[in-house]
């Protein structure tokens, strides 16, 4: 099909924002605002058209989420989950438990917070560990025999990036592509994909792939020992010297806890009562997601946070990742600007030539998650579904398939990227610890991937095989 003069100018800037995406020659939120300006510079659309994407009622959704993780930060919650599951019986000092708890602890707490945040806190916890048990092999005399494996602490460390990189999958707030996909199947399908809803898929991918990442780290990772001397002195040590819970911890636990309860009530309702009843609907249109999120974060200013202060102060909630939020804007407005002027269909009718005949919805949902893993490999997750996430969507449509499934597919795999330090700040954080030889994340990276990819495209076509039918 002919491109207008408008998708031809869009054409050029997406292609040399991809490329400056992927060199990270500027910063990236940079990079995006870079590419709607020239949009309304090229003319593809007015200034108005191009920068709606930036009032989006997800962007106040990203908002409050990232008021509510600061608070969460800010007052150590974290820190004290981790510890608190570190400390079970069921953990103690077995080397493998020890590996699955911390992998756990960083896919939960990523599910609901930063997934760079929560890389930072988790290696810090995994460092302590590592120089507990070392300090203790040590003061044993007879240290060689007594500590694990040094390849144990490269597993240790991989279970915290990949951990947290899994969790947010879990959620739609758990990671910015979540949001990034969300926005575009609602402006493109007109489909609104609910909190409850996402978790339905989110959930069990995360907890596939984090249970596959914990053998997968066991196996290529062993410790070699039995016993890790010191873990259970060290968590003691940290659990006493963080006390009770602190005012501003409760007051963040409570603003937390009235947001995800407006974010899953709508749902609880339409099982309990039934989809006919008007009172789920009333909900969801009254409190959406976005305002919910809010509501968290204005509690923050106003629930005590310790003497003299709130929870969260304004200096505090400006500390958050703004560039995200222009990231994002500036992303959407490029997805929403290629199916305007016809690109992204101009795309996903291009690339039908290459699929098998009769692919069908599960070839579409396996060859968006497999671009998406694989571009998420060499430009940020952000990044990567701000590019595959419009081209699947067209290429469904194109193919005249349900285009939901393919989108949700492409979605969820731009979070993967396991293999390279550059792939995710999570990698990256871990990487720079001098623990972890690039050869290892490689090799244990690629399987994850692979492995994401199966899972993410299984599940989402099992999830769209039970609503047809």
């Amino acid at each position: 099909m002919d491109l207008s003069p408008e998708a031809c100018s869009l054409a050029v800037i997406l292609a040399v924002v991809v490329v400056a995406w992927v060199t990270e020659i500027l910063p990236l939120p940079v990079t995006a605002l870079a590419g709607a300006a020239a949009c309304v510079l090229a003319g593809v659309a007015p200034m108005r058209e191009v920068f709606r994407p930036f009032a989006d009622p997800l962007i106040f959704l990203f908002i409050g989420s990232f008021m509510l993780a600061e608070a969460i930060r800010v007052h150590r919650l974290d820190r004290r989950l981790a510890f608190a599951v570190l400390a079970l019986p069921a953990v103690g000092e077995h080397p493998g438990r020890v590996l699955a708890a911390v992998a756990a602890v960083s896919a939960t707490i990523s599910a609901f917070i930063s997934n760079t945040a929560t890389t930072a806190m988790m290696t810090t916890i995994a460092v302590g560990i590592l120089a507990a048990v070392e300090d203790a092999g040590s003061a044993a005399g007879d240290g060689a025999s007594r500590r694990p494996d040094r390849t144990w602490a490269t597993g240790l460390l991989l279970a915290v990036a990949f951990g947290a990189s899994i969790g947010g999958l879990a959620t739609p707030i758990g990671t910015p592509p979540n949001v990034i996909g969300l926005g575009l199947i609602r402006k493109e399908l007109g489909v609104e994909v609910p909190f409850l809803r996402w978790c339905a898929i989110g959930v069990p991918v995360a907890a596939i792939l984090t249970a596959l990442a914990v053998v997968l780290l066991g196996r290529l990772f062993p410790a070699g020992v039995d016993r890790l001397d010191g873990v259970a002195a060290l968590v003691a040590r940290e659990r006493a010297t963080m006390g009770r819970w602190t005012a501003g911890q409760a007051s963040t636990a409570l603003a937390f806890a009235v947001t995800v309860s407006l974010w899953v009530l709508p749902g609880v309702l339409g099982l309990v009562l039934g989809e006919a009843h008007p009172l789920p609907a009333l909900l969801a249109a009254r409190v959406p997601e976005g305002v919910a999120a809010l509501v968290g974060a204005i509690l923050l200013f106003v629930l005590p946070g310790g003497p003299g202060r709130k929870a969260l102060s304004w200096r505090e909630a400006a500390a958050i990742d703004w560039g995200i939020i222009l990231l994002y804007g500036g992303g959407m407005a490029l997805g929403e600007l290629s199916f305007s002027t016809g690109l992204a269909e101009a795309i996903g009718r291009g690339l039908t030539g290459f699929l098998p005949p009769g692919a069908g919805v599960a070839g579409l949902v396996a060859a968006a998650a497999g671009v998406a893993a694989l571009t998420s490999e060499f430009t940020s997750n952000t990044a990567s579904a701000n590019m595959v996430v419009p081209v699947a969507i067209s290429l469904a449509q194109a193919a005249g398939e349900d285009a939901l499934p393919v989108a949700l597919a492409a979605t969820f795999a731009a979070s993967l990227g396991f293999m390279m330090p550059v792939s995710t700040p999570c990698n990256s954080i871990v990487y720079g610890t001098g623990r972890i030889r690039l050869r290892d994340m490689i090799r244990a990276g690629l399987f994850l991937d692979v492995a994401g990819t199966v899972i993410i495209a299984a599940v989402i076509i099992a999830a769209a095989m039970i609503a047809a039918g």
